[in-house]
Formats: C-alpha cells, sequence, structure tokens
C-alpha cells in the first residue's frame, strides 16, 4: 500500500577530514581520530530528537555528507541506519547514500559500508590529472581514484563520481579528454561542477593575492556547453545544472531539496526544512564539532538556530531551488506549499523579459529555465527575486 505520509530526506553529517582543500567552504574540520563510540551516541541521540521536529513522515533519502563520511566506522553508519528505521516510516527501495574520497584506506571500507546498509557512494574524484589534484589540495593519485571507482563498482549497486571543470590552465580541449575518460568509467550518475572562488577559503586568498587565474568567462561557458552536449548525448543529461544521470538515476536525496521537500539535518552545521503550519521550519545545528557534541551530549540536540520561513521568504527560497533542475517548478506543488502560484508571485513585468529573451519558459503546468538559463542562474533570479 502506498503511503500518505509526506516524504523525508535524512541527512547526516560528519565534519571531519584528514586535510582541507583550498576550494571548500563547507563545515569541515581537520582532525586526528574521533572518538567513535561518543560521535555514534550523539549522532543517534540528535535522530532522535529530529523525529519529534517532523513526525508522520516516510523516509525516502537518507545522505552522509561531510566533511569525510567514508572517515566513519561502518559500525556508525550502521547504527544510524538502523535508528532512522526505528523512528520513521522509510520507504521500500530506500536510497542510502555516502560520500566518500578515493584513497586507500578509505576504499578499504567500501564493502563494509555496503554491508552496513549504504546502497550508493558518491566520490570526490575532482579531476584525472596529477597536476590539477594537487593544485586541488586532494591526498589521492589518479590511480587511486580509477581504483577507487572500480571498488565502488563491485560494492556497490549505484555510484557516482565528481569532478571540477574551469581550472586554471585548463581549455576546453583538455576538458573534453577528462570528460571521456569520465564517461568510460562512469556509471549512472556523475556530478561536474565549475570551479568557483567562495569567500573564506585558501583559494579566495590565493586568488586574491594573484597566485593563480581561472580561465576567462567565455572560456568557461564554452565548457559548460561542451558537458551539457555531451553528456546529453552519452545518455546522461543534466538534471540539474550540475549534475548528470540516466533517467530514472538521479540523485533523490538532492532532488528533495531542489523540490523543496522536507528534510531534517543531524550533526554539527546541519540545515533543515520541515512543514511548520503555514510555512517551513528552518533548523541549524551548531556548527563546531565540539560545541555540537556537548549540546546533544547536555540536551539531547545541537539545534542553534530555528525559525519559520514563510511568505516571500518561502517564495523565493523554493524559486531559488527549482530553477535549478531541468524539470522546473511544478506549479501546483509550488502553490500547495506557498499559497501561490508562481506566476502571480513573481508577475508579468519580472517574467516576460526573460521569457523573451530566452532564459525562462512557461507552460500551465511548470515554470523553468531554459539551459541558457540554467546557465546564467543566478543573474536570471536576481531579476525575479527582491
Amino acid at each position: 500500500m502506498t503511503s500518505l505520509r509526506a516524504p523525508l530526506g535524512v541527512y547526516i553529517h560528519w565534519p571531519f577530514c584528514r586535510s582541507k582543500c583550498p576550494y571548500c567552504d563547507f563545515n569541515s574540520h581537520v582532525q586526528d581520530g574521533a572518538d567513535q563510540r561518543r560521535w555514534r551516541s550523539a549522532l543517534l541521540a540528535e535522530l532522535e530528537h529530529a523525529a519529534t521536529e517532523a513526525p508522520e513522515h516516510r523516509v525516502e533519502t537518507i545522505f552522509f555528507g561531510g566533511g569525510t563520511p567514508s572517515l566513519m566506522e561502518p559500525t556508525t553508519a550502521a547504527a544510524a541506519i538502523a535508528r532512522v528505521k526505528s523512528l520513521w516510516d522509510v520507504a521500500d527501495d530506500l536510497e542510502i547514500t555516502l560520500e566518500a574520497n578515493p584513497t586507500s584506506v578509505e576504499a578499504g571500507w567500501f564493502a563494509e559500508l555496503a554491508a552496513a546498509g549504504v546502497n550508493r557512494l558518491s566520490l570526490g574524484v575532482q579531476a584525472f590529472d596529477p597536476h590539477a589534484l594537487r593544485f586541488l589540495g586532494r591526498e589521492h593519485s589518479v590511480d587511486q581514484a580509477l581504483a577507487a571507482i572500480e571498488t565502488a563498482r563491485r560494492c556497490f549497486k549505484r555510484y557516482s563520481f565528481d569532478l571540477i571543470y574551469a581550472r586554471p590552465g585548463q581549455t576546453p580541449g583538455t576538458w573534453c579528454g577528462e570528460l571521456e575518460q569520465a564517461l568510460a568509467l562512469a556509471g549512472e550518475h556523475l556530478s561536474l561542477y565549475q570551479l568557483t572562488i567562495e569567500r573564506g577559503t585558501r583559494f579566495f586568498t590565493d586568488h586574491a593575492r594573484g597566485l593563480f587565474r581561472l580561465p576567462e568567462e567565455e572560456t568557461a561557458a564554452e565548457m559548460f556547453e561542451l558537458t551539457q552536449q555531451r553528456l546529453a548525448a552519452a545518455g546522461l543529461p543534466a538534471y540539474e545544472i550540475s549534475n548528470h544521470a540516466r533517467p530514472g538515476c538521479e540523485c533523490r536525496h538532492n532532488l528533495i531539496y531542489w523540490r523543496y521537500q522536507d528534510y531534517v539535518g543531524v550533526g554539527p552545521g546541519a540545515h533543515g526544512r520541515f512543514r511548520d503550519g503555514t510555512g517551513k521550519r528552518a533548523t541549524r545545528r551548531a556548527s563546531g564539532p565540539q560545541a555540537w557534541l556537548d549540546a546533544v551530549e547536555r540536551t539531547g540536540h545541537g539545534t542553534a538556530e530555528t525559525s519559520c520561513i514563510a511568505g516571500r521568504d518561502l517564495v523565493d527560497e523554493a524559486l531559488m531551488m527549482g530553477l535549478r533542475l531541468a524539470e522546473g517548478i511544478d506549479r501546483a506543488r509550488f502553490a500547495a506549499l506557498t499559497g501561490v502560484d508562481p506566476v502571480d508571485a513573481l508577475g508579468a513585468p519580472r517574467l516576460e523579459p526573460l521569457i523573451a529573451a530566452g532564459h525562462l519558459e512557461l507552460d500551465a503546468h511548470r515554470l523553468a529555465a531554459t539551459p541558457s538559463g540554467r546557465q546564467r542562474l543566478n543573474a536570471v533570479l536576481q531579476r525575479l527575486i527582491a
């Protein structure tokens, strides 16, 4: 029987890494070892709290992110999965993703993670060029990346890996060669991100000091277009700006975010969004690992902030997420969540110029950014959102 409960994603954050990548602005921290027993107990406790925040849901996905969750002992992952299943109704085809790096140490745990219940692996390969790997601060070699992909293929029915393009010195031609290598190794899904310089990262400082230059904007745009065309021709079209999959093989957890459905987050810095009366309740856990751990052990959760998202803020968040998707925004679902059709919320003066320019498309059922619009989505959103 089909459940009538609202779908829910569960995000579990493991904050530790062996080293901090210079482009990364995620909540990740370098620490040699962690008290796995203590961290396992805290994550399980906060899952208990999250179940009181979003009851009467059916969990469709679990996502272990970080940080580097492949540094988490498989017994910790197994315990978290079991606790989710004990707290909520779960889908028969529950998707359980874990992010991993391709070092030989972490790849050695893939079989145990699969036995723990993880059924989808996401590998942070980032490049198939040794010079690029060093520039990006990655600890693995190209050979280790290739070996990890092969191990993932053996251990998991579903796997994906990430690459970063528009790196210094990279040309459309060299990126095309790297894409061909990726397609020869890919399963059902690839994530291909354009390098961006984020405030608070080492790259932000280095770039400001002129220590490296990114490709010109026109060159980066050519790489983006080449990526879209080549992946579509290979049967992995873009379903989101940076994510490509065979139809039906999209990352369901990330679709929950982009469709603005409900999710809870546990662990340091994790965010949640779930229905609360006329809007959504937003939660944020304490970012610092020790502060979060102390709070959970003291109170049962590490919530640092909670607020209600309603009215125009709700409309804007739903727009910012939904327009990232190739499928766009389902107008009926948007109206059910926000109380207003997206066309009425935005108004013709904002929409019509973007439709005429070929950046948006609109019909009776959906509002979507075109490929051109997704390529320049930040600019499109600036025109749409007051």
